[in-house]
């Protein structure tokens, strides 16, 4: 098949066109999940003419089965779990899990941030964006870490993604804009030509807006 977006740019100028409604709204600030999802955001929030920062949110998996989670972990140690998953495990085997992705989340904090003040959302809408959505665990656990962040409305913007995992998403988010939602979803890679493993060094220059 042919790829529905050339890159993520792209995707973002097409996410931006179905978000018309919100451009110009002070109270925007379009928020790029790390690390795919910052070119696109960085497209959306240039058209939207809204701030753009990024939302660092580190999924907890279990140690069994890491794709399946039963939380996430966010910044300013904010952390949000699923009582229902979570309660399967012992208490320390989730310290354990919580231990290592808060590591991570706080270095890659540390980067991106670069000195800049912590991320606040209170009373903002809060225009999530990713490059695509096919579990949707992170999407969803970075929705709960928004509005623990104060943000008065999240809005989940993706250029694709699996239905199942909208339907679910839907639930959770405010609304959520997602163009694209083959039934024969797949993998997120194959609807773009350009699909590049974004580095840390991209996602900084979108930040600092030196691209």
């Amino acid at each position: 098949m042919d790829a529905t977006y050339r890159d993520r740019a792209e995707a973002g100028a097409v996410l931006a066109d179905r978000l018309a409604t919100i451009a110009g709204d002070p109270d925007v600030v379009v928020l790029g999940l790390v690390r795919g999802g910052v070119p696109v955001a960085a497209a959306v929030a240039e058209r939207l003419g809204a701030p753009l920062d990024v939302l660092v949110v580190r999924k907890l998996g279990l140690p069994e089965a890491p794709e399946v989670a039963f939380g996430a972990v966010g910044p300013g140690g904010l952390r949000v779990l699923n009582e229902e998953i979570a309660g399967t495990l012992a208490p320390e085997e989730v310290d354990t899990v919580v231990r290592a992705e808060t590591a991570e989340l706080e270095r890659r904090e540390s980067l991106y941030r670069e000195g800049r003040p912590p991320l606040r959302l209170d009373g903002r809408i809060a225009v999530i964006v990713d490059d695509g959505l096919a579990t949707g665990a992170t999407a969803r656990a970075a929705v709960g870490v928004a509005r623990q962040l104060g943000a008065r409305r999240v809005v989940v913007a993706v250029p694709v993604g699996a239905p199942q995992s909208y339907d679910l998403l839907s639930r959770a988010a405010d609304e959520v804009v997602c163009p694209e939602r083959p039934a024969d979803f797949g993998a997120v890679s194959r609807y773009y030509d350009d699909f590049h493993e974004v580095s840390d060094a991209e996602v900084v220059a979108a930040l600092t807006g030196t691209r």
